[in-house]
Order: structure tokens, then sequence, then C-alpha cells
């Protein structure tokens, strides 16, 4: 293979046989479970990079279970994670803290392409007689318990929706051979082409524990203030660079 070729064909690694296919990226039934509550302003100080802010007297988590049954190019797999809400220059969004699933391919376009703090792991959503339940394993331990009443009230799809369209972001951290940051930037990115199916509110509870590779007990569950079961088709927009640690 010439250089040239090389250079045409390169998009991912292997070379030959990237791990991923080229984006876009379309879900189908994409099925998000999110338990919103309080946490302490010294644990999100403690792990949100600035220049990203936060409401010290409103500190807020999201935790996330998020089963994705039919996505083009990943296939069939589940996600799970932490996001802070958040603002970039005055514009409100969140961060994405952490993030943990079960299928290498979307770990590696995710960390690559987007830079979406991917680790492998165990989630998995399902229902319980009538609770909607999230556990998160890493290995065999438990590291995230989540339940909520299934479809007690229905919210409005709309609002939902626009919740779905804010922005997001991201601190995508791309080593050099002598490992130090090569790549060190702010991604943001959206949601697009959502086509929402449903969307509904219950009673929550959220538990988190300790572990050495999933450290999510490290934003303690002070208050849960919402559980939310949303059903929908999106598409996941490729993102820009907004900030650049390493331009100076």
């Amino acid at each position: 293979m010439t250089e040239e070729e090389v250079k045409q064909t390169a998009f991912a690694m292997p070379l030959t046989s990237p791990t991923y296919p080229r984006p876009p990226y379309r879900f189908y039934n994409r099925e998000f479970f999110i338990i919103t509550y309080r946490t302490t302003a010294e644990a999100i100080r403690a792990v949100l990079p600035a220049p990203l802010e936060f409401d010290e007297k409103n500190p807020i988590v999201k935790y996330e279970f998020i089963r994705m049954p039919d996505s083009t190019g990943f296939g069939d797999y589940t996600e799970s994670g932490q996001v802070i809400p958040c603002t970039f220059k005055g514009r409100k969004g969140s961060y994405t803290h952490a993030m943990y699933l079960n299928d290498d391919s979307p770990i590696a376009g995710g960390r690559e392409l987007w830079g979406f703090p991917k680790k492998l792991a165990e989630p998995s959503i399902s229902i319980e007689k009538h609770s909607l339940v999230g556990v998160l394993k890493m290995g065999s331990i438990p590291v995230a318990v989540g339940s909520m009443g299934y479809k007690h009230q229905i919210l409005g799809s709309a609002e939902i929706k626009k919740t779905l369209q804010t922005p997001s972001w991201l601190l995508k951290i791309i080593p050099h051979v002598d490992a130090s940051p090569r790549i060190l930037e702010l991604v943001e990115y959206t949601l697009d082409d959502i086509t929402m199916k449903g969307a509904w509110s219950g009673p929550a509870a959220l538990e988190l524990f300790h572990h050495a590779h999933a450290p999510v007990g490290a934003l303690p569950v002070i208050e849960v203030i919402s559980g939310t079961h949303i059903l929908s088709d999106l598409t996941l927009g490729l993102g820009k660079v907004v900030h650049d640690y390493l331009a100076n």
C-alpha cells in the first residue's frame, strides 16, 4: 500500500479493518432512563473541567441508563453514566463525565471521534413487574442501581425533545507517543433529527457504590429529584471543537 493509498484509506484503526464505520449514526427506539439528583458542589468542582461552569448553589447530576437496540454501525448495546448540567460561555448544556457500555465498537468510535469518556462494563435496563430498573456492573460488582415507577405520568414530548436538543460537551484526550496529550479539546455535539415516541415520569431511587475503575460514587447522591423515561429515534451529531487547551 502506497503512502497516497494510506492517506486515502485511513479512517480509523486498524487501517484495513476499522473497528467502526464512518458516521452518521442513527438510533432507533433509543431508550433513556434518567435519574436526576442533587450532589455536593465540592464533588462537581473536582471533576468539571474549566471553562465549563455550574450552579454551585444547585449542584445537579443526571445518572443515565441508555438502551440502544438498533443503531446503524454499532448494532445492539446498552450504556450508563453520569452527565453534569453546566454552561459554556453562558450557554446551557451538559458535560458528559463518565460512560460505561458493553460493546467495543461504540467504545472505540465514541472515544476517537468525539472524545466520549467510555469504558467497558455491563449496564442493563429491564422491566421488573411495575418498575423500570437500571443496573451497572463492573465485572461482577454492581456499582449503580436505579429504579423508577413504570410509566406513572405522561410527559410532554415537545418539552422533553427540547432537553434532548441542548448542547453537550466532552473533554477529548488523545495522547502522543510519549504519553503527553497530543489532542486536548472541549468538543460540543448535539442530538439531531429527533422523533419522540414517548416520555414518562415516576418515583425514582438511585444507589451508587465505589469501585476503583468506575468511581460513580465520587458524585454522591444527596437527594433524588426526578425520574424520566424516554423513547425516541435520533441521530448522533458530529462534534465541533469549541476550546483547544493546547492552542497556546
